[in-house]
């Protein structure tokens, strides 16, 4: 069974693939978010995916005052665990989850460049970080237990931590990471680990590591992966879209971001930028799987570039087999820049694949990789 996520822009939108204040088309209010939420929901979307740092809105209020305008749709919230003791975590999780009837998913960001992380006042270094993400989903887990849990760890000491009441059901727990020390933490003790859109033979590498590692403690892990996507009526159309955001790039920011990417701590990071290693002949790095956002813009770098009838069949095409989410955002005309409305939103479903829409099993354990599961097609107008 493959979910299929949104990524909900609480930093805003634009149409530049570098925004700035200048550019933002459309501010991150209410109202906006809102409308993406209903029309995700309306599309047959699973969740929305929040980011979290300072660049954009705080993503358990965002999210929360998306509850009461929304009846299906679950929410991914992202935070960082050093920010946060992880008994209030688990009640705010906990109270999320009653609120919204069940639609709460925890995102546990535990990286992200040194910059953003000194803004919140977050000095440890990365193997510090990542044991103590270890030991906060354990507290988390025990005070979700519904028995008081007492625990004394190297970074946490709780006597009967406790929520009010179990969520129901237990918020499924994300997480990703590139480096070694984050595949640990993902094996031992995640539900779903993450990852960003690599070649086939990579994303695959990966999720055999972490397999392993949970495979030691007795634990079955999911695995999900995000991609930006281009879709249009014909490849070729698409492909021009690709052609014009690249034409777009000004040589001096494509040497600014290399020069920045070499440098990160990332680890992530800097797997994206070795897609490519800044080589602008070398940007397609599978069949219609294209990395040139990733020449000047940070995160995911990697963009599903094909006509709309064959999108998903793409992105299905290069995970490993054992995918279970797909998070997608666009680049240009996407269902977050539209100015106003909505002209004709729908997603097709093949039941045989993406049964569970359909209140079938859906696939097993070993879903198709090939087969097409959605197809997303996206028409807007603008006034």
């Amino acid at each position: 069974m493959i979910e299929m996520n949104w990524f909900l822009p609480t930093g805003g939108d634009s149409r530049d693939v570098l925004p700035d204040d200048s550019s933002i088309n459309r501010a991150p209010s209410h109202a906006y978010l809102a409308q993406i939420a209903r029309a995700c929901e309306e599309l047959g979307f699973d969740a929305l995916l929040t980011p979290c740092g300072t660049g954009c809105e705080d993503a358990w209020l965002a999210t929360a005052s998306l509850i009461a305008l929304t009846s299906r749709i679950k929410f991914l919230v992202a935070f960082r665990p050093a920010l946060l003791t992880p008994t209030l975590a688990a009640q705010m999780a906990s109270t999320f989850q009653r609120m919204s009837n069940g639609r709460c998913l925890v995102n546990i960001v535990t990286g992200a460049e040194q910059a953003e992380l000194a803004r919140f006042g977050i000095s440890e270094d990365k193997e510090t970080r990542y044991e103590r993400t270890g030991e906060f989903i354990e507290v988390m887990r025990g005070a979700w237990s519904g028995e008081p849990f007492t625990y004394k760890g190297k970074y946490f000491e709780v006597t009967d931590a406790t929520t009010r009441e179990v969520p129901n059901p237990i918020p499924p727990i994300y997480f990703g990471g590139a480096s070694a020390s984050a595949e640990k933490v993902a094996g031992d003790n995640v539900d779903l680990y993450l990852s960003w859109g690599e070649t086939p033979d990579a994303i695959r590498e990966r999720q055999d590591r972490v397999a392993a590692i949970a495979a030691e403690q007795g634990r079955t892990m999911r695995f999900g992966i995000r991609f930006h996507t281009i879709a249009r009526p014909t490849s070729e159309e698409a492909w021009a879209v690709a052609d014009g955001i690249l034409n777009s790039m000004a040589p001096d920011a494509i040497a600014a971001a290399r020069e920045d990417f070499l440098k990160t701590q990332s680890v992530g990071q800097r797997r994206q930028f070795e897609l490519h290693g800044g080589d602008l002949t070398k940007l397609e790095i599978h069949p219609n799987v294209w990395a040139g956002i990733g020449l000047v813009r940070g995160g995911v770098g990697t963009v599903v570039d094909e006509r709309e009838d064959d999108c998903l069949a793409r992105l299905c095409s290069v995970e490993a087999k054992r995918l279970r989410r797909l998070t997608r955002g666009t680049v240009v005309d996407d269902v977050h820049e539209n100015r106003v409305a909505f002209l004709d939103l729908r997603v097709a479903v093949n039941s045989d694949v993406l049964g569970h829409r359909e209140g079938k099993e859906g696939g097993g354990d070993e879903p198709t990789a090939c087969g097409v599961g959605v197809v997303l097609h996206l028409k807007f107008y603008f006034v």
